[in-house]
């Protein structure tokens, strides 16, 4: 079996995430993480809360690979992400995770529409899997077109958007090519109240018509209710540590 055969298999089997006796700490700082168990299903949306400093963006980090635990297990689609090297967590990252930043990282040069199709760019699987759906650039103006742009904008340079309509290019970006995990940091930090609710049913719409898991972080406790599950970092965190986001 060739190695992208066995990627393959391992990721349609198993939950989306899968983590246990998994420690993170900065550096010779206190342990940060330590969590006993936590187990997040294919498909399974996941609302995760707790205070500032609690390590809610690490977690999200080592999620996404960008970040690697001191000891334990962390799957994630099937694939145990600390015995990968740096590029191969690169890879999967860009194949297989749509991650929504705080800071949303677009490129400022680059309009609407071509940030949106940078996750296309970087990985060819993604790009395979939007154009199944009637062609990459189709499938971006759909994306943006349910977040609320208008077909003008599109050829917008991103600097020119207001901050919410920014996140809301960060969430077309992260959707495109059906990810099977979505990672959201505080998404709706920068949208008003009245809209909030209708971006989180929308990304939750486009995640149930993908087979994704959502795993979103927010301090607005009053958006858990739309999820299938809400998550305490508080509680499944054994540590006491400070630093973190």
């Amino acid at each position: 079996m060739s190695h992208t055969q066995a990627t393959a298999q391992s990721q349609s089997a198993g939950p989306a995430v899968d983590l246990h006796d998994m420690t993170f700490a900065w550096g010779e700082r206190a342990t940060l993480l330590d969590i006993a168990d936590l187990t997040i299903d294919r498909g399974e949306r996941v609302f995760l809360h707790g205070p500032s400093g609690s390590g809610k963006s690490t977690l999200l980090g080592l999620l996404g690979g960008v970040l690697t635990p001191a000891a334990g297990r962390l799957r994630v689609l099937g694939e145990d992400l600390p015995h990968f090297g740096g590029r191969a967590r690169d890879k999967f990252r860009a194949d297989n995770l749509g991650i929504i930043f705080q800071m949303f990282n677009l490129l400022p040069y680059l309009s609407v529409k071509d940030n949106v199709l940078l996750s296309c760019r970087f990985s060819k699987r993604r790009a395979q899997r939007a154009a199944e759906r009637g062609g990459i650039a189709h499938e971006a103006d759909r994306l943006l077109t349910v977040l609320g742009f208008p077909d003008e904008a599109l050829a917008r340079p991103v600097i020119e958007l207001s901050v919410g309509q920014q996140q809301r290019v960060a969430a077309a970006r992260a959707l495109i090519g059906r990810p099977q995990l979505i990672i959201a940091d505080e998404p709706t930090s920068a949208l008003d109240t009245d809209i909030r609710r209708t971006f989180v049913d929308l990304l939750s719409d486009e995640c149930a018509g993908s087979g994704a898991a959502l795993v979103f972080v927010s301090h607005d406790l009053s958006l858990a209710s739309s999820f299938d599950r809400t998550i305490s970092l508080t509680e499944i965190n054994r540590a006491s540590g400070e630093e973190g986001g």
